[in-house]
């Protein structure tokens, strides 16, 4: 069959490479040969002839393809006149372009470059939606065969019955029964069953000659031209495991579509070659390096020491001087580099500066290091360290900036967790309340729960194993699904609850699996629920005994698997940050994705913490500008712990923390704590002082106790000397650190300022030099008494909130 002259690129012959651009968001957008996975071969070509259970109509007359079209998609006689009527027209309209064959006249008519058939007859309402339904069935019938951009732009609600009716096969049967059984609603399940007909019309083969990288070319260029639905995600991402599981697809495939279109880890070469440097020579030494630092490290290690290097250092010199073609950088170089550093593309300033210069100081001290060892491969790039120890002088400055940030941010979510806490516990009973009753209940009648009355809705789907449950408020008509909303508040208070008891980070939350539980006992018989870390970055497995609310949780999660799947499913997890895809077992933190159960990933976790916060902004204007993150209930956790007395190596134990300087910094003080600390020292001294110090004072000690405090009254205010001391000044109380004036006193401050200034008048008449210094001495101890009093004076007085003497009872 002759190709398309517009728009051959979606015509998904299921060619050998396939170019799509990426769309990643930790890395720039690059063309490139898109290779899903190394073990899926080469797709094979397309049949040139595409089967057609019903006759080959590439050069039929018109009114023989009308025929057939009324007889088999039509039953009565008054939709066969309105079949015939509608092809005619979508013939006639082909008809009026050059070629051939009908396939040839549908491609000169431009329709596969994405114009609508409707746009035919754009005045003519009835007459476009007869001109739309014809071409439906014109391709379900392999009279012509579209494009995927040529079949997209137009709407056809019925095109699934319409082709399974036509190809007749019993492969596609299969899949569309496995199809209808999936849990999940009637749209997706039509949208699955829709993906493959379209796929197969486009491609212009029978399901057996469907392929893996086939359906995959038909996802990516869905998704490139955003025929999915949105941009971010995938057409056929259901129809990949039913296929897999039906064993039409290589055991050798990945069992779900978003292992076959993740990438994976990059290599050293590609990762920097993404940002497109220009001195070869340059981009040949980092990426050198980089390997060698590699054996060492992570991949997100190394993700991230790339892109300091790279994009953050040399990417921008080249832009600062694109002559540069060595590490020794000039003086005004470097300058303007740290400039850029300091503030970031939005504006704002950059607070981590110290890991892009750390990385670049490691740079040039290993390349001098190692060109002592293999000079003739590192002694050219030796260069001056363009970073000084003046630009590191306030690292520790920054840092203790960065734990001060950190300790605020607790404190401010400190008191937020147990409203947090209270409202996933209470969403997620409400609901499950609400779903046992409506369980007890068939669809349409009424059921009453926590006093309010309500009536189930969901509709009985006889195909679906498990019918989505909703229902509906009587007194206010809140539509509420039942089964999906419980189900979506049970994981949020999953998550939180664990995160809060055992302090996890995100990926060991993830990374939890149905092994991690053990127990232990105890000589004295007493069994012991213990929680198995796996490493992570610290790289150090830890066991966490658990309490009764941990287990309680934990327990939750198990029982939630066993009553849905009878066992924990055995699934694959995604790690974001390693790029690589885990062996199958049995997560407990794991939900149904693309058609398959996967374990959450991290980027879950933050989106259900969210939620939740963004849910509680609505009725507590605390949250409106605080969003919760994963490691923040770790923080609190070590915040917990240490303030109520659990030594710190204990808690770096249950961290997993291999330095307990790092347990310290998770831990913030609150006021509470350094007035607990202030006690326990006085505590501590009086321990240490003898004990006859502290008796009973006799009635002359009170006494005299009592008159001290009578002495310390002057004429100014009053005297804050300590107790039992002697005035250590002379009584020159002007000059004393020691006066608190009174504010009532202030005019007799001017009177004494009056006398001053007078007394230096004389004292400058009769030049008693002496007598001049000592007053000017006083006078500048007297305003700034004066100044200080005032000050106190504007502030007023400050309630410390301290309890108050009951009065004395009278008599009556």
């Amino acid at each position: 069959m002759p190709g398309s002259k517009a728009g051959n690129s979606m015509r998904l012959k299921g060619p050998t490479t396939n170019r799509v651009r990426r769309h990643d968001a930790e890395a720039p957008v690059l063309d490139g040969i898109y290779t899903p996975t190394a073990i899926l071969p080469a797709p094979p070509p397309s049949p040139s002839r595409p089967p057609r259970s019903l006759g080959d109509f590439s050069t039929a007359p018109a009114e023989d393809i009308v025929n057939v079209t009324a007889d088999h998609f039509s039953q009565s006689e008054a939709l066969k006149w309105k079949q015939r009527g509608s092809m005619r027209a979508f013939l006639g309209h082909l008809a009026t372009f050059p070629g051939d064959t009908w396939q040839e006249r549908w491609e000169a008519s431009g329709h596969d470059e994405g114009r609508p058939v409707g746009d035919a007859a754009r005045d003519n309402r009835l007459l476009r939606m007869k001109l739309n339904c014809a071409a439906g069935q014109a391709f379900a019938l392999r009279v012509v065969r579209p494009t995927l951009l040529g079949f997209r732009c137009n709407r056809f609600f019925h095109y699934s019955p319409w082709f399974r009716g036509v190809a007749q096969d019993p492969l596609l049967e299969e899949f569309c029964r496995r199809a209808d059984q999936l849990p999940m609603s009637q749209a997706r399940r039509t949208r699955t069953k829709f993906d493959v007909c379209c796929a197969l019309t486009v491609f212009g083969i029978d399901l057996k000659d469907l392929t893996p990288e086939a359906l995959l070319h038909y996802a990516v260029e869905s998704r490139k031209h955003e025929l999915a639905g949105e941009k971010t995600s995938f057409a056929g991402t259901l129809a990949w495991p039913i296929l897999h599981e039906m064993g039409h697809f290589p055991a050798s495939a990945p069992r779900s579509l978003r292992g076959a279109v993740t990438r994976g880890q990059v290599s050293v070469e590609d990762a920097v070659d993404r940002h497109q440097l220009h001195n070869r020579e340059m981009r040949d030494l980092l990426v050198e390096y980089i390997r060698r630092r590699s054996a060492n490290l992570d991949y997100s290690t190394l993700r991230g020491l790339t892109n300091l290097l790279v994009r953050t250092f040399w990417k921008q010199i080249e832009k600062i001087n694109p002559g540069q073609k060595d590490l020794k950088l000039t003086e005004e170089t470097f300058t303007q580099w740290k400039e850029w550093l300091m503030v970031l593309p939005d504006g704002k300033p950059r607070l981590d500066v110290d890991g892009p210069m750390m990385a670049i100081r490691a740079l040039y001290l290993d390349l001098q290091s190692w060109a002592a060892a293999e000079p003739e491969r590192w002694a050219k790039w030796v260069a001056p360290c363009p970073i000084r120890d003046a630009d590191l002088r306030w690292f520790q400055v920054r840092r203790r900036r960065l734990q001060e940030r950190m300790a605020n941010r607790t404190r401010d979510r400190q008191p937020l967790l147990p409203i947090l806490t209270q409202y996933v516990n209470d969403r997620w009973h409400r609901l499950r309340t609400l779903l046992d009753a409506a369980l007890k209940v068939e669809n349409g009648e009424e059921f009453t729960a926590e006093g309010v009355t309500w009536l189930r809705v969901s509709s009985k789907d006889q195909r679906h194993n498990r019918p989505p449950v909703r229902a509906v408020n009587r007194a206010t008509g809140e539509l509420v699904h039942l089964s999906r909303d419980e189900g979506y508040a049970f994981w949020q208070w999953a998550i939180v609850e664990t995160l809060r008891l055992a302090g996890l980070r995100a990926e060991e939350l993830t990374e939890l699996t149905h092994l991690s539980v053990r127990q232990y006992q105890r000589p004295n018989g007493e069994v012991v629920a213990l929680l198995v870390v796996t490493p992570s970055k610290s790289d150090r497995e830890r066991i966490i005994p658990m309490s009764a609310e941990l287990f309680h949780v934990v327990a939750q999660v198990i029982r939630r698997h066993r009553n849905e799947h009878g066992t924990v499913p055995v699934c694959v997890r995604y790690d974001c940050h390693e790029r690589t895809w885990s062996e199958p077992l049995p997560y407990l933190f794991q939900n149904f994705h693309g058609g398959t159960q996967r374990g959450m990933s991290s980027t879950t976790v933050w989106r259900l913490i969210g939620r939740a916060c963004d849910e509680l902004a609505l009725t507590h204007p605390q949250f409106k500008d605080i969003r919760f993150a994963p490691h923040d209930f770790r923080r609190l956790f070590a915040t917990e712990l240490v303030n109520n007395g659990l030594p710190i190596h204990i808690g770096a134990a249950l961290l997993g923390h291999l330095d307990i300087r790092t347990t310290r910094g998770y831990v913030a003080v609150f006021d509470e704590d350094v007035i607990s600390n202030y006690h326990q020292f006085l505590a501590r001294r009086r321990a240490e002082r003898p004990k006859e110090e502290y008796r009973d004072p006799t009635p002359e000690e009170w006494t005299d106790f009592q008159e001290h405090f009578d002495k310390r009254r002057i004429e100014l205010g009053s005297c804050g000397r300590p107790y039992g001391t002697p005035c250590a000044h002379e009584h020159a109380c002007i000059r004393c650190p020691m006066l608190s004036v009174n504010p009532k006193m202030l005019p007799r401050l001017d009177e004494i300022e009056e006398d001053l200034l007078a007394r230096r008048k004389r004292a400058l008449a009769e030049d008693w030099q002496g007598e001049i210094e000592g007053i000017e001495l006083t006078l500048n101890f007297l305003r700034s008494k004066r100044e200080q009093t005032s000050r106190f004076q504007r502030v007023g007085s400050v309630d410390l909130g301290l309890p108050h003497p009951r009065p004395p009872l009278t008599p009556q």
